[in-house]
């Protein structure tokens, strides 16, 4: 597959190192592509609207305060997957926050930018380096469109992960909470960055 990669930060680059490492066609969309030509990145590079076209998949690594801009950037994009890997944060209070929360999410507010496009959250709930070698860890898919989670279900185990899809956009308020968590623990306690969330099967009936 075709697959955008909007950003070229931790998350951009190591998933489009990923998806370039099983197969598909990277192509990077930068505000600058001269400033990232020597950064030892797999795939192509470009400008939004450069990488976007014919794109089969677009995956938005970039600030949440970004997207909109971002999106109109690419210019047609209806039917295209749009993955949303980001997380409406802000830096408040000597901590992060979530921005939106519990009765519409960041996952929600791009669906609605993007209307014509099949918006899936995911990836939004890990750290790079767990990107890097996902070692079989959870990841989570939500979306509107079954055919589109599948697609991204697949992408994520084809990296690694052990992804479940988990319901439709509205899910996304779920997700963030989680990513919320991920970035609490990391910061806060002696994990630190080295650690993924996994569920556990069949332990009560052993």
């Amino acid at each position: 597959m075709k697959i955008a990669v909007l950003g070229a930060g931790n998350v951009g680059a190591t998933l489009g190192q990923r998806f370039d490492e099983v197969g598909h066609e990277v192509c990077f969309g930068v505000p600058n592509p001269e400033k990232y030509k020597d950064k030892g990145l797999n795939g192509k590079l470009g400008t939004v609207s450069e990488s976007a076209k014919d794109a089969e998949i677009i995956l938005l690594a970039i600030p949440y305060g970004a997207v909109e801009s971002a999106l109109n950037e690419c210019g047609d994009i209806a039917g295209t997957i749009i993955i949303d890997a980001t997380n409406p944060l802000e830096f408040k209070n000597g901590g992060l926050h979530l921005t939106i929360g519990f009765d519409s999410s960041g996952g929600e507010k791009i669906a609605e930018l993007a209307k014509n496009a099949r918006v899936v959250k995911c990836f939004n709930s890990t750290g790079f380096g767990n990107m890097e070698n996902p070692r079989g860890s959870m990841m989570f898919v939500c979306g509107n469109d079954p055919q589109a989670n599948e697609t991204v279900r697949a992408l994520s185990n084809e990296i690694g992960f052990e992804t479940l899809i988990i319901g439709d956009i509205s899910r996304s308020r779920l997700l963030e909470p989680l990513a919320m968590l991920w970035i609490h623990l990391a910061f806060t306690s002696e994990l630190k960055r080295d650690f993924a969330f996994s569920i556990l099967r069949g332990i009560l009936s052993s």
